[in-house]
């Protein structure tokens, strides 16, 4: 079985009020991925040994809210089920980036999941669309980060608590997001704790899935289980003339100083802007301003930790 039953659907608890909350309140609904087949153990233990190194992160994580404990490291000679096993018994996290192109039978569970979504709402048309796996360790944590895309998360083993923040500048700055969208930074932003006295909390379990608005700020800490999960991506005509005002406006000010800038995504400013991006992109900026990915640990199954350290190398 590759997709669900298209008379049950996805998502099995949507209505006609989700249309007008979708991206611009957080959701949490039910699915039915667990009934595709295509999640579990051994499925995904199949999938992590197709996967080449550029197609997966394998990380670290501490006790503190602290990503300066984040460390890369990489997968050599295990199997998946072995990749799956130490994790289950580490602190590690797992993400296995555009599954749907290591293989072909996920692409069409995420054409399923944004078939629904663009016939349930009214004119969303989506592109760039991308499913991610993660596969987490018992009480371990995502910091606290936002990312570019639409996004959404699916909880198919296990359970965490997401704390998701309200998308203002008390708690994501325009500086932030610069950083995120020009790629200075891995998503992370400045945390506070006091910030969780406004998080909306939610403990996902099997079969829930969360949606928030564009940039919404969030964390994630795993129960005392492994964790399966997907996240799904996409993008709009909307979201993509935020990215292009945004990182023009990041530009602009690395290069002239500006300040004060319009964020709206619509307007005659979107096009000036635009063009900042693609000439920063084409001039290869961005990569010379890129943060550095430094991997110096192995996946080691037999050590305590399940890691074993190594001379560290650029990613």
């Amino acid at each position: 079985m590759n997709v669900v039953s298209q008379d049950l659907g996805v998502l099995s608890d949507w209505q006609d009020k989700h249309a007008q909350l979708f991206d611009r309140q957080n959701i949490k609904l039910n699915h039915r991925l667990r009934e595709t087949g295509l999640f579990t153990e051994d499925a995904i233990g199949q999938l992590i040994e197709k996967a080449a190194p550029h197609q997966y992160s394998l990380n670290t994580m501490g006790f503190q809210k602290d990503v300066n404990e984040w460390r890369h490291g990489e997968i050599q000679g295990i199997s998946g089920r072995e990749v799956i096993n130490t994790i289950r018994a580490g602190r590690l996290w797992l993400n296995l980036f555009r599954i749907m192109e290591i293989d072909s039978k996920y692409d069409r569970v995420l054409d399923q999941i944004f078939g629904e979504f663009e016939s349930f709402i009214p004119g969303l048309k989506t592109f760039k669309r991308n499913i991610t796996l993660l596969v987490s360790s018992p009480k371990i944590q995502v910091y606290y980060h936002a990312d570019i895309q639409g996004q959404s998360l699916w909880q198919l083993e296990g359970k965490k608590r997401v704390y998701v923040y309200p998308a203002n500048d008390a708690f994501l700055t325009d500086e932030s997001i610069e950083k995120i969208l020009m790629q200075e930074t891995e998503e992370e932003v400045p945390y506070q704790t006091w910030y969780d006295d406004h998080a909306e909390v939610h403990d996902l379990e099997p079969g829930q899935m969360m949606h928030w608005p564009l940039y919404g700020p969030h964390r994630v800490e795993n129960h005392d289980c492994l964790n399966i999960s997907v996240t799904t991506e996409h993008w709009t005509r909307e979201i993509r003339n935020e990215f292009a005002v945004r990182y023009g406006n990041g530009v602009l000010r690395r290069i002239f100083g500006l300040k004060g800038l319009s964020t709206r995504p619509k307007g005659i400013h979107v096009y000036p802007k635009a063009a900042a991006t693609l000439a920063w992109k084409r001039l290869k900026f961005e990569k010379a301003r890129q943060v550095e990915k430094k991997v110096d640990f192995r996946l080691d199954p037999g050590s305590k930790e399940g890691i074993l350290d190594i001379e560290p190398y650029l990613k």
